[in-house]
């Protein structure tokens, strides 16, 4: 029941924080061989349209910041950062092995989207399989899924992108996601969007996280 729900909500493009249930926004291990997943391995760079510079309207992830991670990195202006509260009832707020902690909305600078944070696993967990565990729950139907190896500020990455044609949608929508490997766990960056337009609207506010992103 509770996984039904939370696939409802966010194939719905709700997302978690329209139901009201949220009140606010190492170790060295061999790294595992790649697995097949989906319908597309190869390891080259997600294709998209070209994107166009964003400026920063301020830092996430440091203390005294709206969400404090194991990262920091800069948000789009305009857009608003955001702290969740975990959902033990119903585990709305979890998809795999990760626990969505900070949600950046984008509706102030007039695109209907969030990019979120999640959160898992232990130090030396392979960003690779959360990442594929994560995408494997949050988009049960999907298709065009490529997954590739690239850098996200001082860290190694591994990245994804496909389309999801979850049945609760009305078109198939793109969506990406990064996973990176801290001493607390992994940190997962998901970009979702309302449709594959707003998506595409939003890529420069996830290349600017990426390209700032340092340690706490």
């Amino acid at each position: 029941m509770a996984r039904a729900m939370r696939r409802t909500v966010r194939g719905a493009g709700i997302g978690v924080v329209a139901i009201g249930l949220l009140t606010g926004c190492s170790a060295e291990t061999e790294p595992k061989p790649d697995r097949p997943v989906g319908n597309a391995q190869k390891e080259t760079a997600p294709s998209s349209a070209p994107t166009k510079a964003v400026v920063a309207g301020g830092k996430v992830g440091i203390k005294g910041t709206p969400c404090e991670l194991p990262v920091s990195f800069d948000h789009a202006a305009d857009w608003t950062a955001e702290a969740v509260q975990e959902d033990t009832q119903f585990g709305l707020t979890a998809v795999g092995p990760v626990t969505l902690k900070c949600e950046i909305d984008a509706k102030p600078a007039g695109i209907v989207g969030f990019l979120r944070i999640w959160l898992g696993g232990k130090a030396g967990d392979d960003p690779r399989s959360v990442l594929e565990d994560f995408v494997a729950e949050n988009a049960k139907d999907r298709k065009s899924e490529v997954f590739t190896k690239g850098e996200a500020g001082e860290f190694k990455v591994a990245e994804v992108s496909y389309l999801n044609v979850n049945e609760f949608l009305d078109t198939p929508r793109k969506e990406r996601a990064f996973a990176l490997s801290t001493p607390k766990g992994v940190v997962v960056f998901d970009l979702g969007g309302m449709d594959s337009v707003q998506h595409e609207a939003m890529l420069p506010a996830y290349e600017l996280a990426k390209k700032t992103l340092t340690s706490n």
